[in-house]
């Protein structure tokens, strides 16, 4: 059983404090909120994220995307406990607070940098029945600076401890590129054949895509693999799905296992989050 080190796993990205909680249609009405919507907050958003926790029953998680799927691919690990290192900007606030202490529970070792311009990012989940809707104030997120934080010595040193990094990519990368086609499996392909620094490792590419198969290009070819098939009753969320399919694709990735088992884990891990609230799961994972 090869046993891992601490901090061989590193994600860089936006900490958001999610604040979920069950509303009612005024509250969707008031702040001009569609059911299942997903939305960055405006000025009318404001007051919406006090008047959430002073008038339900709300639920703290850390949240945002790279922040979520490296709290899975923790989860997944189990030992040792900080194996998935986290940095990102936070403010010097309570709800930074807040999410220092559930990215402490989910065993993450999170680094924020604390500043004061800007209130930690939250995003709040307004649950109405099967629906939830979305409001991301990114807020204290968008202040990262790497020279106060990132080329600190002590953190430069985490970095350099890690043997697997993570950083989201943006969904609009074909777009960027001009591959000018909307077929995944070609983008897939077009994007693994792009040049690379370090040629003497290849580049591997894996697309998710919902509940459609999982696409994998290698160099010398494009893969599907279909995804776990949940009772449709059984699906709580789906948001959560593809930061768990991340978090369980770099569990397996840190142990240097194969991409297909890295990609089975990734799906073992989104179906257990899709059957539970936001980005949540047991206590421990049944994957073997």
């Amino acid at each position: 059983m090869v046993t891992l080190s601490e901090n061989v796993l590193f994600g860089m990205g936006n900490p958001l404090l999610d604040i979920c909680a069950v509303v009612d249609k005024d509250f969707l009405d008031k702040y001009g909120l569609k059911p299942n919507d997903q939305i960055l907050a405006e000025e009318k958003h404001k007051e919406l994220f006090e008047e959430l926790v002073k008038k339900f029953k709300v639920e703290y998680h850390a949240g945002g995307s790279t922040q979520n799927s490296v709290k899975v691919a923790q989860w997944m690990i189990q030992r040792p406990y900080k194996a998935a290192t986290f940095f990102g900007c936070i403010g010097k606030d309570k709800f930074g607070e807040i999410l220092k202490k559930k990215a402490e529970e989910a065993h993450v070792d999170a680094h924020y940098y604390e500043q004061s311009e800007e209130p930690t990012g939250t995003c709040a989940a307004c649950i109405t029945s099967d629906n939830r809707s979305l409001v991301a104030n990114l807020a204290a997120a968008n202040c990262y600076k790497k020279e106060k934080h990132l080329d600190l010595e002590k953190n430069w040193k985490l970095v350099e401890k890690a043997k697997v990094y993570y950083i989201a990519e943006a969904a609009t990368f074909a777009r960027e590129q001009g591959f000018e086609t909307e077929d995944i499996k070609e983008i897939a392909r077009k994007t693994q054949a792009l040049p690379k620094v370090n040629a003497k490792r290849q580049r591997i590419v894996v697309f998710t895509q919902g509940k459609e198969d999982t696409i994998l290009a290698t160099e010398n070819e494009v893969t599907t693999f279909p995804v776990l098939v949940s009772d449709q009753s059984e699906i709580v969320d789906t948001n959560g799905a593809g930061d768990a399919f991340v978090g369980g694709f770099l569990s397996q990735l840190v142990y240097d296992r194969p991409v297909t088992e890295c990609i089975r884990a990734g799906h073992y891990a989104a179906s257990v989050i899709i059957k539970r609230s936001g980005c949540t799961f047991p206590e421990k994972p049944d994957f073997h």
